[in-house]
């Protein structure tokens, strides 16, 4: 039997007040978004600044603050909650990251089943 789960990250590379990025598929348009662990929950957001439609990050698994307390575009200084997405600073005030459905077990954090590329284009 072969595992279908689409791999992310593994939950060891998740401490808190940390993220990675991920990129899921081939062509023009992959899915590309971002994991973090917030408190004692993980969660996914797509990579993309709802105020210019660019990935927030400038390099890689660079999503946050100093603290950990916010995900951070790194192009307009906005930041997000980690727990929600909420947008409560910068240009982009009062919207949100879409959340991306994730599955996470002891064998690692994985897109959750049925979700494409295309749910977020």
């Amino acid at each position: 039997m072969t595992d279908s789960r689409v791999p992310l990250c593994s939950v060891t590379d998740l401490q808190s007040g940390q993220a990675r990025g991920f990129r899921v598929g081939e062509g023009p348009w992959p899915l590309s978004g971002l994991v973090l662990r917030h408190g004692e929950g993980v969660r996914a957001y797509l990579n993309r600044c709802p105020h210019a439609g660019h990935p927030l990050n400038l390099r890689p698994d660079d999503f946050l603050d100093a603290e950990g307390r916010y995900i951070v575009c790194r192009s307009h200084g906005a930041l997000f909650e980690p727990a929600n997405g909420h947008c409560v600073a910068g240009p982009c005030a009062g919207k949100w990251l879409p959340r991306i459905p994730v599955e996470v077990s002891r064998d690692g954090v994985f897109l959750a089943e049925g979700v494409t590329a295309e749910d977020y284009l």
